[in-house]
């Protein structure tokens, strides 16, 4: 094994040190795009027929305006609230839209959930949880047309940013930013 002198480790050390100074991102990121100008999604809820196509972040920053569209899209239609919704999420759907390859906006079955509409839908359904990521605005229940649940399932549990659960019988695939972990509903 060569030795390394003293010189070639102090000049190895700069140019280290130089390229966390200049490229912080690239170097420590494990993330799939934090190197691209921008990020865009597309929506369509189920329910309320709004459709939305938007850049939400651009040369590193998340675009506020574009968030409270998001937020609108996303509103608990059922009581008509509106919360902030996780910017965790919706880089967890740009990432799904970007490994399907799709063009077919992200179909929102359901997004934010009030207190009292998550309570509502509990008495009708054993699989709507109490704590629900849902009330937070951490959660969201997606179908895209032309793509099988079962991808949809495949790629969220690929990316591991939070809970994937699987419903095929009721035509959905809910994301969340929660702990990693999986259910079939």
């Amino acid at each position: 094994m060569d030795k390394i002198t003293r010189r070639e480790f102090l000049k190895g050390a700069s140019l280290f040190c130089a390229g966390a100074l200049l490229l912080p991102n690239q170097l420590y990121s494990n993330s799939l795009f934090e190197i691209e100008e921008s990020r865009s999604l597309k929506f369509y809820n189920v329910h309320t027929g709004q459709k939305l196509d938007i850049t939400y972040y651009e040369h590193g920053n998340y675009l506020f305006d574009a968030l409270s569209e998001i937020d609108n899209i996303m509103a608990d239609y059922r009581a008509n609230e509106i919360i902030q919704m996780d910017v965790k999420l919706m880089d967890t759907l740009y990432k799904l839209q970007r490994f399907t390859g799709t063009r077919e906006p992200i179909n929102i079955i359901s997004a934010y959930r009030s207190p009292q509409t998550n309570r509502r839908l509990r008495r009708h359904s054993r699989g709507v949880a109490k704590n629900s990521y849902h009330i937070l605005g951490q959660a969201i229940d997606i179908n895209i047309k032309g793509v099988s649940l079962k991808n949809i399932r495949d790629i969220g549990l690929t990316l591991r940013r939070g809970g994937v659960g699987y419903y095929p019988k009721s035509n959905f695939v809910h994301l969340d930013v929660g702990p990693v972990r999986s259910w079939r509903g």
